[in-house]
């Protein structure tokens, strides 16, 4: 049988031996440490519930796999399969195995029109060999390797830098557009970001994110970087700036909670909110704190109201801050359709309603956070 491996507690000798086996035997081992998969629109993991069409996703990245299948169904397109293969799948090692397998059965398919891949950036041979594979299958393709600069000429293979982007590109090739299909946010977001850069004083000079999914922090660093500079984290696009404690942060500090040195003898964050409405508590309480930046993740397995979860922290936060003279803007992303158990706008409104900034895609979210930051043009 095909197999989906949620654990990771599994050393990349035994993953290699597995993922060989299993391709001898023309199966998949999606995993170790797969969070996420939809397999004939069977939810697997932390998954959303997502419309069928003709896009075929491939993905090293739970929450990149579950933040581009909402933005694709949320653009009105749908997906034939997302397929997790595991963190380490693209690494030198590991060579990509489920991911190439991926694509074969991919290629295979008929009702898959369009390959969509995620992943950070995989091993140079790697990456070769999966842009070989896909030209071979002649699908229009989209690949977001986060953080990578690869580049193609070939007009049916799109790079994207990010995950929203990704998506945009790879619903317009399924409608066969020229036209780039448009990710709708409210309309005043503008003017709401420049007032709250606005009501921040001098001393608040940082920006901490607290995410519960390990892809959505990492694409946020990527994004926040070129703003504000040097981001520190305990998942860091650069290992010089690994914070030396994660219970510390430092300047600016986006921290993936779901990290295992987090989750070991608790839930994850994206069931239980208790550790990171702590965390919010601490890091809200610092003079020098301009903005918070959160992800909400929805879909099954999730907590059943995840917004409705920090709520509380939130409002004591503000309250706190008030108390003390400050303006604290908070600014998230909520990850989820609208057919999730939880309901996507619900969940946007329960934050909208305390005053949170909500935006649809989570490079939009880190993007806007930075700038308020940095009180930059927004």
């Amino acid at each position: 049988l095909h197999t989906f491996l949620f654990s990771d507690n599994l050393t990349i000798e035994e993953e290699i031996e597995l993922k060989i086996r299993a391709r001898e035997k023309g199966l998949l081992v999606m995993g170790p440490g797969c969070g996420t998969s939809i397999i004939n629109g069977i939810g697997l993991g932390f998954a959303n519930v997502i419309n069928q069409g003709p896009i075929g996703v491939i993905a090293a990245a739970g929450t990149g796999l579950q933040e581009v299948t909402c933005l694709v169904n949320n653009l009105g397109s749908g997906i034939t399969h997302g397929i997790g293969v595991g963190g380490r799948d693209l690494s030198q090692e590991v060579g990509g195995i489920t991911t190439l397998e991926s694509i074969n059965i991919l290629a295979k398919d008929d009702n898959t029109e369009v390959l969509l891949l995620v992943s950070k950036p995989p091993s140079e041979k790697v990456a070769e060999e999966i842009l070989q594979k896909v030209k071979e299958t002649a699908k229009p393709t989209v690949i977001c390797f986060l953080g990578s600069d690869l580049q193609s000429n070939d007009p049916i293979i799109h790079f994207a830098p990010t995950l929203d982007e990704a998506a945009i590109r790879a619903v317009q090739f399924a409608q066969k557009s020229n036209k780039k299909p448009r990710i709708n946010s409210s309309k005043n977001w503008k003017k709401q970001a420049q007032q709250a850069a606005k009501s921040l004083n001098s001393k608040q000079k940082y920006i901490r994110g607290l995410y519960s999914g390990g892809t959505l922090c990492y694409e946020a660093q990527q994004v926040v970087e070129p703003i504000l500079g040097n981001v520190y984290s305990n998942a860091p696009l650069n290992k010089k700036y690994k914070l030396k404690n994660s219970n510390k942060s430092e300047r600016n500090s986006l921290i993936d909670l779901g990290e295992e040195e987090f989750t070991v003898g608790r839930h994850h964050p994206m069931i239980d909110a208790n550790l990171r409405s702590e965390r919010l508590l601490s890091e809200a309480s610092k003079a020098d704190v301009a903005v918070i930046l959160l992800d909400i993740v929805l879909g099954y397995v999730a907590s059943p109201d995840p917004a409705g979860d920090l709520l509380p922290a939130i409002r004591e936060a503000k309250k706190s801050a008030k108390k003390k003279g400050r303006n604290l803007v908070f600014v998230a992303h909520v990850c989820g359709t609208h057919n999730d158990p939880q309901g996507l706008v619900d969940q946007e409104n329960k934050l909208r309603e305390e005053g949170v900034l909500v935006f649809p895609t989570n490079a939009l979210a880190a993007r806007v956070a930075g700038l308020i930051t940095a009180r930059g043009d927004i």
